[in-house]
């Protein structure tokens, strides 16, 4: 019995790892992205985006972005918050200013499944823009430069996606090089 129990566990394993190898992934931030692990699970794997993934957890979101969502989130890299004034990601991840740091995150969530065929399509029945309502209820204008998808927020700040159609269980991930700034 204790070998059947054994061989059955290293075959649920191995079935579960060959499942992961068969999945088309996309790499980031060194890391592939497995299309049936959900947002929160890929984030927290890629190096690139570890102060996200420390902004979700302050901003207590790891249960919404790893619900069914579907969403689509435009993440911003290390180097995107990087480009903030000095200070103003530790300013933010303190515990006073949860509720901006939320609105702030929020922010580059919208609800629904938008890859670039969805989005270029949004942009193509917009007449070149496209339009996205993100979770926190602000608007986010959507454009194509040449091939490039960018990303235009209510403070006229551009960002440009730089990995697209990351595919997650729960929705879809944009790689973004700025961090998207609503209307304060």
């Amino acid at each position: 019995m204790k070998k059947l129990f054994s061989f059955a566990i290293i075959a649920m394993f191995s079935t579960s790892l060959f499942a992961q190898q068969m999945e088309k992934t996309v790499e980031v931030g060194g890391a592939p992205m497995y299309p049936s692990k959900n947002i929160v699970e890929n984030a927290m794997k890629s190096k690139d985006h570890t102060v996200l993934v420390a902004a979700v957890k302050a901003a207590d979101l790891v249960s919404t972005l790893e619900s069914a969502g579907p969403f689509t989130v435009f993440a911003p890299t290390n180097e995107a918050f990087g480009k903030l004034p000095k200070g103003t990601v530790d300013n933010l991840l303190k515990p006073e200013n949860k509720a901006s740091l939320t609105d702030l995150l929020t922010y580059h969530v919208v609800s629904g499944k938008y890859d670039a065929a969805a989005i270029k399509e949004l942009i193509k029945r917009g007449n070149g823009t496209g339009m996205l309502t993100t979770v926190n209820g602000a608007k986010l204008w959507l454009m194509m430069k040449g091939k490039n998808l960018i990303i235009k927020d209510e403070q006229a700040g551009i960002a440009m996606v730089t990995i697209k159609d990351v595919y997650q269980s729960n929705g879809v991930i944009h790689v973004i090089d700025k961090v998207l700034m609503p209307q304060m």
